[in-house]
């Protein structure tokens, strides 16, 4: 499986505030991680068990992780670099994920270890029509109780995963594919923390 991370800091590139909610507040921010009951209120994972499954997994308290936004679509418009997979599709998601625990939250260096740990590993996966990115962004994280009423700037990762075939079906098979091998990538890494 193809699996590399990148780094969007500037000034233009997006950002995240968590919590966050939609201007006309149809969608929102839930924390899956202190509430899993909530997970039945994102549409996404309704619509995609794959994607639910990979949510409950990442705000599990195995993982290190939680989740801010996702989203999952079909496409059949394929850039000059994805003809190497020999494909006429792609299933495409996106998992905005952040540390739990503030401190590794607010380290730029943590979010650069993680993701490149995260994309070595995911390296020696099988050989797959998929392909896994995870972006460094900056977010902006609700304080914790009683400290300043000001957002915590810190950072959190966008994991974008695609899964390419010959059809929806064929596309759809091979991203549910690698999203479980990512999820299983975050679970161990995540239980790494505490070894020696």
């Amino acid at each position: 499986m193809q699996a590399d991370f990148s780094v969007e800091l500037g000034a233009n590139d997006e950002t995240l505030a968590v919590p966050w909610s939609s201007p006309d507040g149809r969608l929102r921010y839930y924390d899956l991680k202190r509430q899993p009951d909530l997970l039945l209120y994102v549409e996404e994972a309704a619509r995609y068990q794959e994607l639910g499954e990979f949510l409950a997994a990442v705000n599990s308290p195995q993982s290190r992780l939680q989740s801010a936004k996702c989203d999952a679509w079909f496409s059949t418009e394929l850039n000059e670099e994805e003809q190497v997979y020999g494909a006429c599709c792609k299933f495409v998601s996106y998992v905005d994920l952040f540390f739990a625990e503030a401190e590794p939250r607010l380290s730029f260096a943590a979010n650069e270890d993680f993701a490149g740990r995260l994309s070595k590993l995911l390296g020696r996966a099988p050989e797959i029509s998929a392909a896994a990115e995870f972006v460094i962004r900056r977010g902006y994280f609700e304080p914790e109780a009683g400290r300043d009423k000001e957002p915590q700037p810190g950072h959190y990762i966008t994991f974008y995963l695609l899964g390419y075939g010959d059809d929806e079906l064929d596309a759809r098979r091979r991203w549910a594919i690698g999203m479980k091998l990512v999820e299983n990538a975050i679970l161990q890494l995540s239980m790494a923390k505490s070894l020696p």
